[in-house]
């Protein structure tokens, strides 16, 4: 969404609702004439009725200043409850597009920001925005109409009058104006200090058991307080600068109120005005400076929201660093074919650091393959890349001879299923859990696939079977349990390609050897790359291949390896020596 503006982006959200808008305007202008005529009413009951003595008179003064009241509280329901619905209405469907943007976004984003700070920006920033678009923008409209109004009634009321308030009305400005200022900065300046607070909680509270396991919690908290106090300095800053400026303004309408008050008495003294029109000059006038007052209030609101939609425009314009093609070339019917090219490729943390340089790699349909190799060989770079959560700097990675950056995203990513080394659990069912890459599965498909997984005999066990929920980030399983779920998941996703970030490592002897089997069930007929660390793993491969500082430097299946790759036994002798001393 480059180029957008708050203006905009504020504007788009508004159009679906004009009628409700336009009944909102409506409502406010007629509660704010009601309240402008109780001034002319009041006037009539004290000239009319008090002063002429008059019962008939007062009698139908006091009714018609009664239904002008009975309309104004009906025409304020009308506005409050329209404004509220919109608030409500407008936030929602910015969380939606704010929410729907995150998840278009590359993983180079989230590397580069805090999921606290995020976080913030969807919830605490939003709801500024529901409490300008639902109460302050009303609020502030509605008191500038009763200025304006204030202002041309008084005119008609007593010109002499309405001269000393607006002699008034600039020395009320200025102080507006400048404080304005510093709460806006002070605004932002407070948000982005709550989102940092945030930040941190979130990731405390993710990392509880290491926090608590290296005695942690003192220092945690401690700096979780400084956080907090500089969250609490920064509000006090911008509250005491919304303060002068409350002060400012209250002190100088209502001295101007004062003044108003001084003349016009003199005059009511001289004969040259009526008491009525005394009065309703002093209720205009009251009314111009409350509305003043009020005003100089919701700026404060005002101001903190243009610091919140700041931060959502920030947001809503990041651009993917994965640009998606205008005309996507539709993929050719499922092979499995995976080929990397001439690839180079380094991390935009680290540009000066490539895990890739001139990659080469052909994974005929239906092969499997295991990738091994010491820690930071490339390997998970690679699975990265043939998701297309990164674009090689050089080069090209295909999918059955289409170039990933040239393909529809979701149609690429739709062929292919992950199971990761550390499996991810979401907080919800296990039913749920299982049908994330395939919404539309069945009872049977999702029992079929468990099953297949070796995962149903801990699924009965669990309090409500396919129902249960696993809690955040799964708590309330094993690690062997959860891998046994991504492992079902997968195999309920039935994509043709297979990627198996060792996919074994989390299960016992006896669990492994089951879902080992599962795996080959899985593996028949789809192209399969494997990251190996296991024995297990590595010799039914139909090629193996041994990568060191991004480069294939040996290939070849278990046994020649053995026989002729130097790093490729020293890997043995490391990863699976304690599992072939099991085996013997």
């Amino acid at each position: 969404m480059p180029g957008l503006t708050r203006r905009q982006i504020l504007l788009d959200l508004l159009s679906p609702y004009k009628a409700r808008i336009a009944a909102a305007l409506v409502a406010l202008v007629v509660a704010a004439g009601c309240v402008l005529l109780i001034g002319q009413g009041l006037k009539q009951v004290i000239d009319k009725g008090f002063v002429a003595g008059s019962p008939e008179l007062l009698n139908l003064a006091l009714l018609g200043l009664l239904l002008v009241i009975v309309l104004m509280s009906l025409a304020t329901y009308a506005r409050f409850y329209l404004v509220s619905w919109l608030g409500e209405r407008i936030t929602a469907d910015l969380r939606r597009r704010v929410f729907a943007h995150l998840l278009s976004l590359s993983p180079v984003f989230f590397e580069q920001n805090r999921t606290g700070d995020v976080l913030s920006r969807l919830t605490n920033d939003t709801t500024q925005l529901e409490t300008v678009i639902g109460s302050s923008v009303s609020m502030a409209l509605r008191n500038a109409l009763l200025l304006l109004g204030g202002l041309v009634m008084l005119a008609v009321t007593s010109l002499k009058l309405t001269a000393l308030v607006l002699v008034a009305i600039p020395f009320v400005l200025v102080p507006i104006i400048a404080f304005g200022r510093r709460v806006r900065t002070l605004a932002r300046a407070s948000q982005d200090s709550v989102a940092h607070v945030g930040a941190y909680t979130d990731e405390v509270i993710h990392e509880i058991r290491t926090v608590q396991a290296y005695g942690h919690e003192s220092a945690a908290a401690a700096a979780f307080n400084q956080r907090v106090e500089a969250t609490f300095a920064t509000g006090i800053k911008r509250v005491q600068q919304r303060a002068f400026l409350v002060v400012a303004v209250i002190t100088l309408v209502f001295s101007a109120v004062a003044l108003i008050l001084w003349v016009g008495g003199h005059d009511v003294l001289a004969g040259r005005i009526s008491a009525g029109e005394l009065s309703a000059s002093i209720f205009y006038a009251v009314i111009v400076a409350s509305a003043m007052g009020t005003i100089s209030e919701v700026i404060g609101d005002l101001q903190r929201a243009a610091g919140a939609t700041e931060r959502l425009v920030e947001l809503l314009t990041t651009q993917s660093s994965l640009p998606l093609p205008a005309h996507p070339i539709p993929l050719p019917p499922a092979a499995g074919l995976v080929e990397l090219r001439d690839v180079y490729f380094a991390y935009p943390s680290r540009p000066d650091t490539p895990i890739f340089k001139g990659f080469n790699l052909r994974v005929n349909p239906g092969e499997k393959v295991a990738l091994v190799g010491p820690s930071g060989a490339g390997k998970s770079t690679l699975f990265q890349l043939l998701q297309r959560f990164y674009d090689p700097l050089g080069g090209s990675v295909l999918l059955d001879g289409v170039d990933l950056k040239a393909a529809d995203l979701q149609a690429l990513r739709a062929r292919i299923a992950l199971v990761p080394q550390d499996p991810v659990i979401f907080a919800a069912s296990v039913r749920d859990n299982l049908r994330y890459a395939r919404p539309e599965a069945s009872d049977e498909q999702v029992i079929a696939a468990c099953e297949a997984a070796f995962a149903m005999e801990f699924i009965q066990q669990l309090p409500e079977g396919l129902d249960t929920d696993l809690g955040e980030r799964g708590l309330r399983l094993s690690g062997g349990q959860k891998q046994r779920i991504a492992i079902a998941r997968a195999i309920l996703a039935d994509r043709p390609i297979l990627l198996l970030d060792e996919a074994t490592s989390a299960l016992d002897s006896n669990s492994e050897q089951m879902v080992q089997q599962a795996l080959e069930r899985l593996m028949q007929n789809r192209t399969t790359i494997m990251i190996a660390h296991r024995l297990s793993t590595v010799v039914n491969a139909d090629r193996i291949l041994v990568l060191q500082a991004g480069r294939i430097v040996a290939t070849g299946t278990h046994n020649e390896l053995l026989a002729h790759s130097e790093l490729y036994q020293q890997l043995a002798r490391l990863q699976f020596q304690s599992e072939s001393n099991s085996e013997q």
